[in-house]
């Protein structure tokens, strides 16, 4: 299957990230190199990217799309979490810039035998890399309810989860749940038809809450900004794009610890805890795809971007 994937935003991220010719820039999820392809459309020769991905299918796709810049561009199998000490090994000491597109790309919602989507009978996996051993069939079927209950309630945000997870496991005692197909019939029996009736796709919730807990997305993220922020140079930029509000949330709050870092009780005349800023946040508010885009690609409406300036020296 041809690896699709829409490159929400390209234009306000490369607008955002300042690009310079002789920059070194990471895109952190190199998906099918969208991203990647206008920043190296913009480096002079001195200039250099770094792709990374998890994804050996992003990886094929993405080599593809950017053989033409040679070896202006450097292609890494791995997470984002691991980007930075893969580019010190590298001998790279800062980027200029950084751009994480987060979620799960088109590709892999479209290929059925990734089974990520709710809307094909397929085997439950969800892995983003395919080499990981935790799949969606072993947390189905292997997580306790209370566990599943949480992970149902904190990342879909589903008000029913606790009787969700109450029929996953009720259905996985007379056999195990291997199909999406089968797990949406679950789901559909423990949402009340008013509510189905209304709410939307009633696996969607679900299906997301349990990819996040494959790919351990959430944690992902939480633990790379503040390393990410420490590897950019003075001016540099990272920008972030978040398809929920979960991740969202964690990109505000990570930028706005960053900008101010002071922990000294508000009424304190001056700081004494030593803490110093780190930079600035440039997107007060979050930028939103254009009326053009939504057109284009209906993927992009739940999308923010978020941009985070690394403090000058002459500062």
């Amino acid at each position: 299957m041809e690896f699709k994937h829409y490159s929400v935003m390209l234009k306000e991220t490369i607008e955002n990230l300042n690009i310079r010719p002789d920059g070194i820039y990471l895109d952190g999820t190199l998906g099918g190199g969208g991203h990647s392809f206008e920043i190296a459309s913009h480096l002079g020769d001195k200039g250099h990217l770094y792709g990374v991905d998890q994804d050996e299918a992003a990886i094929e796709a993405a080599g593809h799309r950017l053989a033409g810049f040679g070896d202006k561009v450097t292609i890494i199998r791995t997470n984002y979490k691991d980007a930075v000490s893969s580019l010190k090994a590298e001998g790279v000491e800062g980027v200029d810039g950084i751009v994480l597109d987060l979620g799960v790309s088109s590709y892999q919602l479209d290929n059925e035998e990734r089974g990520f989507s709710y809307m094909a009978d397929t085997a439950l996996d969800m892995r983003m890399d395919q080499r990981q051993r935790l799949t969606a069939r072993d947390i189905v079927n292997t997580y306790s309810q209370k566990e599943l209950t949480t992970i149902i309630r904190d990342y879909g945000e589903d008000n029913f989860a606790a009787n969700i997870a109450k029929h996953i496991c009720e259905a996985r005692e007379k056999a195990p749940i291997e199909t999406t197909f089968e797990l949406n019939d679950i789901i559909k029996a423990a949402i009340p038809a008013k509510i189905r009736a209304t709410g939307g796709h009633p696996s969607k919730r679900t299906f997301q809450a349990i990819r996040i807990e494959c790919n351990h997305e959430l944690d992902v993220l939480r633990d790379s900004i503040d390393g990410m922020i420490d590897f950019l140079k003075p001016g540099g930029r990272i920008a972030i794009i978040t398809f929920h509000s979960l991740e969202d949330r964690i990109v505000k709050n990570a930028f706005r610890k960053n900008e101010d870092p002071c922990t000294c009780p508000k009424n304190f005349p001056v700081c004494v805890c030593g803490q110093k800023s780190r930079g600035k946040v440039i997107t007060r508010k979050p930028i939103l795809p254009s009326e053009e885009e939504l057109e284009e690609n209906s993927r992009s409406r739940s999308a923010k971007l978020r941009i985070f300036e690394k403090v000058r020296e002459d500062r």
